[in-house]
């Protein structure tokens, strides 16, 4: 199964005893984010850092372990599907999910709310995928 990771569920994986981060651990799938997610990444470093719970070092190996399982795609990769993904969606910043979505075929991982509102491609939360495979 291919999985689209947003923002958040990478963040939530961070923290090695979070149910995102178990998942990720068990699911034997093909990990995909757009590349901007490295951007929002670096940009909550420090905050992510803090919650994590994990020595600078831990920290840094897990995020090398985490991102080596995940294919990020440029943005040139999906930006024909920009336009059809903007289409009803209530926070823009979420258009380059539902694009690669839309490109790709595959759902989105996130427990974003409002992104699951929306009725173009499948949104699953971390709640859903427990329940698809237990």
């Amino acid at each position: 199964m291919k999985l689209i990771v947003d923002n958040n569920i990478l963040f939530s994986m961070m923290k090695p005893d979070s149910v995102a981060s178990k998942m990720f651990a068990f699911l034997n799938s093909e990990f995909i984010a757009p590349s901007f997610i490295l951007h929002e990444f670096n940009k909550y470093n420090n905050e992510c850092l803090k919650k994590s719970g994990l020595s600078n070092k831990d920290f840094n190996k897990r995020k090398d372990e985490i991102f080596s399982r995940i294919n990020f795609i440029e943005f040139n990769e999906y930006k024909e599907f920009i336009q059809e993904a903007l289409e009803g969606l209530i926070d823009e910043d979420d258009a380059p999910y539902i694009a690669l979505s839309l490109k790709i075929k595959a759902p989105v991982w996130s427990n974003d709310k409002d992104l699951k509102k929306q009725e173009k491609v499948t949104i699953l939360s971390t709640e859903d995928l427990m329940n698809i495979l237990f």
